[in-house]
């Protein structure tokens, strides 16, 4: 792996550590669908503590991808671990609202991810 391509991954792990943590809680499924995805990137336990590490931080902050395929990855896993717990906490919704606005998505296009990746 490129030390381009194993950034962006890190990057994107950090960033959902940070929505895990966005309702000062985090639960088994959020564990799990982080570490999941983790494995799924081709990254080792030494990269998700450090994400961890990073997401429970002062001043941590998500971090957007330049590539708008990546960014709707990264918004579709967002909602992913917005969902994983049952519920979405406010906290939760305003750091997706931040991410979607950063990305200048439309509140249709929006919607229409969320719709498609609750119903894969």
């Amino acid at each position: 792996m490129t030390s381009e391509k194993l950034t962006k991954r890190r990057q994107h792990l950090r960033n959902l550590v940070l929505m895990a943590f966005a309702d000062g809680s985090l639960s088994e499924r959020e564990v799990n669908l982080v570490a999941d995805r983790c494995v799924e990137l081709g990254l080792d336990d030494y990269d998700l503590s450090t994400a961890i590490k990073s997401g429970l931080a002062d001043g941590a902050r998500l971090e957007v991808p330049e590539e708008a395929s990546e960014r709707e990855a990264l918004l579709k896993d967002l909602v992913r671990i917005m969902a994983a717990d049952g519920r979405m906490d406010e906290g939760e919704k305003r750091l997706f609202a931040l991410a979607a606005a950063k990305m200048s998505m439309s509140a249709l296009d929006v919607e229409r991810l969320i719709d498609e990746t609750l119903t894969q």
